[in-house]
């Protein structure tokens, strides 16, 4: 674990101050060690795994099938918020650079929700869903640097008409 810490913490410990990625945060009311930071971290990832693996059972179902995709999609991203806190993630999460992207995932979380719940209409649901998918991609690749530029350019070259 004290591997994990230095990993997550840019290198070995500085005149023997231990700030670390991980435990950043870690006052307050609700303050988790690093391994039980770790544990909720992959228990809500592998649930949220889980959960999108189920969907993919149920797909012949579409309001089934987007209960458990997008309850495990919101699983997945949660998951983060055990390694850097929950405040922490919201802030990245409405960073000027990735606030649209955010929203745009959000209202599609609550569209395919919207669809499968109350209008129960499955082609109505199924798009929410790929838009959905989108969404998370678009948002994923905000983390990665030049990611959504490349992404465009790429897009740009292959659906370009001109020869």
């Amino acid at each position: 674990m004290q591997k994990l810490n230095e990993l997550f913490s840019g290198g070995g410990d500085v005149e023997g101050t231990n700030d670390s990625f991980l435990e950043d945060g870690s006052e307050g009311l609700c303050s988790l060690s690093t391994t039980q930071r770790m544990y909720g971290f992959a228990a809500s990832l592998a649930a949220g795994l889980l959960l999108m693996f189920l969907s993919m059972i149920v797909f012949a179902i579409p309001i089934k099938f987007a209960l458990l995709f997008t309850f495990g999609n919101v699983l997945a991203i949660g998951s983060t918020a055990f390694l850097m806190g929950p405040e922490q993630q919201i802030n990245m999460m409405l960073d000027p650079v990735r606030f649209y992207a955010t929203s745009i995932y959000a209202g599609c979380v609550l569209l395919a929700l919207i669809c499968a719940l109350l209008i129960h209409s499955k082609i109505l649901t199924v798009i929410a869903i790929l838009c959905e998918t989108c969404a998370l991609i678009w948002y994923s690749l905000s983390y990665i640097p030049f990611a959504r530029r490349m992404v465009s350019e790429i897009m740009i070259r292959l659906c370009d008409t001109e020869l």
